[in-house]
């Protein structure tokens, strides 16, 4: 599992980029100047370098798209940053002002192995202060279960795809069910409304006003699903 070292410089540009564009929108120099604090002439530079790294696609004077290395790595230290975000507000009891920038110093540094203890002492969080969503981990696993039952870290491996929940898709997205997240009970609610890993899923768009249920369609099938639901069911497109 062992990976070169990314530079936290880069990480926090493919986390601003995930942040805006995961579901491939194009982020413009402007916006990424703006939240990360930097003049538009060094975002320019640094976007170059990192399109030729493969991590981004970038259009002059439009903006940038992540690849799916990009998104691999944006996901990863986006995972982190809001699963100790979720430790420190939960566990230690940090005021919730103080805990992004406290994420930030510790995301990069903080290790898969030590990721993994958090996300399983925190009972597989779905959601961080502010309600954004957890990213699915990258290990290779189809439930939470499995993680569990899986004690050897070293043994662990990669997933080599990226997935997205249903809460994070735009409409008439269509994919494999990959990875479900959460308790037993969750896995069998799931299991009832007749998602498993491997059926094919089209997420045709929010379903009321609130934006709290889901329209999507297996086997020719409409379900509604419940946000709970939504934000534990990942998507391969």
């Amino acid at each position: 599992m062992a990976e070169d070292k990314i530079s936290e410089n880069i990480e926090e540009y493919l986390e601003v980029l995930y942040r805006n564009g995961s579901n491939g929108e194009q982020v413009s120099t402007t916006q990424l100047s703006k939240e990360l604090g930097i003049a538009p002439g060094s975002v320019t530079q640094m976007l170059k370098k990192l399109e030729n790294l493969g991590y981004i696609g970038y259009t002059p004077y439009k903006g940038a798209t992540l690849t799916d290395e990009g998104m691999k790595i944006a996901q990863k230290i986006t995972r982190k940053h809001r699963i100790l975000e979720k430790f420190l507000i939960d566990v230690l009891k940090i005021k919730e002002e103080n805990v992004h920038d406290q994420a930030c110093e510790m995301e990069h540094t903080l290790s898969d192995e030590a990721e993994r203890a958090l996300c399983t002492m925190l009972n597989n969080p779905d959601v961080c202060p502010g309600n954004n969503i957890i990213p699915a981990c990258n290990f290779d696993f189809e439930s939470c279960n499995q993680c569990y039952s899986q004690k050897d870290f070293d043994q662990v491996i990669d997933r080599k795809f990226n997935l997205l929940s249903i809460s994070e898709l735009t409409s008439n997205s269509e994919g494999i069910v990959s990875f479900i997240r959460g308790s037993n009970e969750l896995l069998e609610d799931i299991s009832e409304m007749g998602i498993a890993v491997g059926c094919t899923l089209k997420y045709e768009a929010n379903n009321n006003s609130a934006g709290d249920y889901y329209l999507v369609t297996i086997d020719d099938k409409e379900l509604n699903i419940p946000i709970e639901m939504a934000n534990n069911i990942f998507i391969r497109l």
